[in-house]
């Protein structure tokens, strides 16, 4: 394959920012990788979590990528700056979107729904000791939900239950944000509007993920001119990208 963008998760989260890359950067080559294998990192130690990402960012230095994204909240709070340290190729990691929270609240209440990695990473907590000093921040762990949508129950009533359970104390706190601090939760956002009143704001990074790739290509002079196109590889048979991509696109199973 020709230069291209290389983008990893450790399971079909990524996709979402996949999808905002692919439609602001349509000529560049990109692979995809869901690392079912080992799937979920937030059960990963951190030993276990650098080496796994190192070993992924090798591969796709080896495709011939020119700039890789780790589409993984839980990867990027905890282990980005060891992964630049280790690559020369530019890598772009996503965090929940504290700061533009911070800056949008009326109450000074924000709630943030996240992974366990997430909410304990080092990363998220200077985030938020930096952006959020007089702003009452309301934590939620939102166990089950990944896996919930890996398995396809987003739309099942015990999905929408547990995350009113999760949304309540948020709710009750007078929040007017709410952050997505993981990938995956950006596929319940139209759930979310069915809970929460229109005047709550829900944040996502994948679009501001999405303008930072466009950024660094321009700057460093890596755009792509031509049609691009797009390879999907899994590292286990139990996967469930099919159900969030084209049914008719391949899947590669590739041994890593």
């Amino acid at each position: 394959m020709k230069e291209c963008i290389g983008i990893f998760d450790s399971g079909v989260g990524g996709l979402t920012i996949y999808n905002e890359i692919r439609n602001i950067l349509p000529d560049e080559n990109i692979i995809y990788l869901g690392d079912y294998k080992y799937n979920p990192y937030g059960n990963l130690t951190t030993e276990k979590l650098l080496d796994r990402c190192k070993k992924i960012i090798s591969w796709f230095i080896k495709q011939n990528a020119k700039l890789v994204v780790m589409a993984c909240n839980t990867a990027s709070t905890n282990i980005i700056s060891e992964m630049r340290d280790c690559f020369d190729i530019p890598i772009i990691g996503v965090e929940p979107s504290i700061k533009p929270a911070a800056l949008s609240t009326k109450t000074n209440n924000i709630g943030v729904l996240a992974t366990k990695g997430t909410i304990y990473s080092p990363k998220f907590n200077q985030a938020k000791e930096i952006f959020t000093k007089n702003i009452n921040v309301i934590e939620v762990i939102g166990e089950g939900i990944v896996s919930a949508i890996e398995n396809g129950k987003l739309h099942d009533k015990e999905t929408f239950e547990l995350l009113k359970k999760y949304i309540t104390p948020m709710l009750n706190s007078n929040v007017d944000v709410i952050v997505l601090g993981c990938t995956h939760y950006t596929y319940l956002i139209p759930i979310l509007k069915k809970i929460v009143p229109k005047s709550i704001k829900i944040m996502d990074n994948k679009m501001a993920i999405a303008k930072q790739t466009k950024k660094v290509l321009e700057e460093k002079k890596l755009l792509a001119t031509n049609k691009g196109s797009t390879k999907f590889y899994t590292t286990s048979t139990k996967n469930k990208m099919k159900l969030f991509i084209n049914s008719k696109i391949a899947v590669v199973l590739c041994n890593l």
